[in-house]
């Protein structure tokens, strides 16, 4: 079976295609995996030494590393 000019073309183009589709793929992953992933913490603000930190989501009030002063946290 032998093929036709027109169709080794398409299959090449066809391969050339596949082959870089899975390199994107691959690529995408290990992206992924090296940005840095955001955080869910709540950000603070020391009403007392000013002092920016941060604390986990479930925290409504947490108290300053700095001072000690308890306070809320910030919404923007």
């Amino acid at each position: 079976m032998s093929l036709a000019p027109q169709e080794i073309i398409v299959v090449a183009v066809a391969a050339s295609l596949a082959v870089l589709a899975v390199f994107a793929w691959i690529g995408r992953g290990r992206r992924g995996s090296f940005e840095p992933r955001s955080s869910r913490d709540r950000v603070f603000r020391c009403g007392q030494c000013q002092y920016v930190y941060t604390d986990d989501e479930d925290v409504d009030h947490s108290r300053c590393p700095q001072c000690g002063d308890l306070n809320g946290f910030v919404e923007f």
